[in-house]
C-alpha cells in the first residue's frame, strides 16, 4: 500500500488530494516541524535525506518531490483518469503545468517569505536597520514584480477555460493548487484575479479535497 510521509504545513497535501480523488486506498505518517527550526524531524531524514515533504513510499520504492510523485501515481494507479489523452494539445500543457508549479511559480513566493522574514530574526542592533533596508528594496525592486508577473500570467491562462490543462479537471489543477494557495494567503491575489480566485473556490468545494483536508489536517501557507 502507498504511504504519504506527511509534514504539517507542507506541499504533501496535494498528494493526500490526489490519491482521493483517484479512489487510491493509501495510509499517512504524519511528521511534525520543529517549532523553532520549522524543519523536518530526523524521523523523516530517514525516509528521504533532505527531509523534505511529500515522500511517497510504495513497497521498495521511495519517491519525493510532488511532480515525480504525481507522475508515479498516475502512471502505475491512475489508469487514464485526471490526464489529457496523448500528443494532445492539452497533455502538452498538462506537462508543463506540472512543471511550472514548482520550477516557476514557488520560487518567488518562498524568496517573499523568506525576506519578509529575515528582518523580524535576531541580530545586532545596528545591523538591523541595514538588513531591513537590502531586504525591502530587494522584495520592491525583484521579488514583488516577478510575482505579479507569475499571478497575471495565471489569471490570463485560465481565463477563457475552466482549468489548466483544458476543460477537464487534472492532476494539474491539483500540482498548481499549492502556490496559488501561497500566493492568496501572502496577499497576492486579489479582485484584479477573478478567474484565479474562481479557481480556488471551486477545487475548495471538490469533495475529494475536502477528505484530504479531513485526513491531512488544516495547514496554515506562508502565514
Amino acid at each position: 500500500m502507498i504511504t504519504i510521509h506527511h509534514l504539517n504545513n507542507s506541499r504533501s497535501q496535494r498528494i493526500l488530494w490526489l490519491l482521493e480523488e483517484l479512489e487510491v486506498a493509501y495510509e499517512i505518517k504524519f511528521y511534525k516541524r520543529d517549532s523553532q527550526t520549522m524543519l523536518a524531524p530526523q524521523s523523516l531524514r530517514d525516509i528521504h535525506p533532505l527531509g523534505k515533504s511529500p515522500v511517497l513510499t510504495d513497497g521498495q520504492n521511495t519517491v519525493a518531490e510532488s511532480g515525480a510523485i504525481i507522475e508515479y501515481i498516475l502512471k502505475n494507479y491512475g489508469g487514464d483518469k485526471l490526464r489529457p489523452e496523448p500528443n494532445t494539445k492539452e497533455s502538452l500543457l498538462f506537462t508543463y503545468w506540472l512543471h511550472y508549479a514548482e520550477g516557476s511559480a514557488m520560487p518567488p513566493l518562498v524568496m517573499s517569505l523568506v525576506f519578509t522574514e529575515a528582518p523580524k530574526q535576531p541580530m545586532l542592533f545596528l545591523v538591523k536597520p541595514i538588513i531591513k533596508a537590502f531586504c525591502d528594496r530587494f522584495l520592491s525592486t525583484f521579488v514583488n514584480p516577478q510575482i505579479k508577473l507569475h499571478i497575471d500570467f495565471l489569471e490570463n491562462e485560465i481565463k477563457n477555460k475552466l482549468w489548466f490543462a483544458g476543460q477537464e479537471f487534472s492532476a494539474a489543477d491539483i500540482q498548481l493548487s499549492f502556490p496559488l494557495e501561497a500566493a492568496a494567503a501572502r496577499g497576492n491575489l486579489n479582485s484584479n484575479h477573478p478567474n484565479l480566485l474562481d479557481f480556488l473556490k471551486r477545487i475548495h468545494s471538490r469533495e475529494a479535497y475536502q477528505k484530504a483536508l479531513q485526513k491531512g489536517g488544516t495547514y496554515n501557507l506562508f502565514s
